[in-house]
């Protein structure tokens, strides 16, 4: 069997690009997880500070959550998505098909999580 080298070198590329689309995947993951958890602590230190018991605010902690859980589900979709990328890579028979954007998903959700945010704020539902 004869190994067609450009076929090699351009499944080397794409291998390298989901490597590095998945490494993409866990900074803007890890920021959201960290975000979420330090909304929270920061706003229970400002609280404590106040002479007030060391807990955000209810709404506070569901932005800080829905934060979380966005990069919890992002980070698994992705870590799904990479490793079907590299099976159908490695299969002879490779042909692109467009797939849902897990970028778009989580824009969406990052989309809702800031107007339940805003409209919480504006009712006076995001105290500290």
């Amino acid at each position: 069997m004869t190994v067609n080298l450009t076929n090699e070198l351009a499944k080397q590329r794409n291998r390298d690009a989901a490597e590095r689309t998945l490494m993409a995947w866990i900074r803007t993951c890890l920021s959201l997880i960290s975000f979420g958890f330090g909304l929270d602590k920061i706003v229970a230190a400002i609280r404590s500070q106040d002479g007030a018991v060391g807990h955000a605010g209810l709404g506070v902690r569901l932005v800080s959550m829905a934060f979380v859980v966005t990069g919890m589900v992002a980070m698994a979709a992705a870590t799904v998505q990479h490793r079907r990328d590299l099976r159908r890579l490695n299969s002879d028979a490779f042909v692109y098909r467009e797939q849902r954007s897990i970028a778009t998903a989580t824009a969406v959700s990052l989309t809702l999580i800031g107007a339940v945010a805003l409209a919480m704020l504006a009712y006076g539902g995001l105290s500290l």
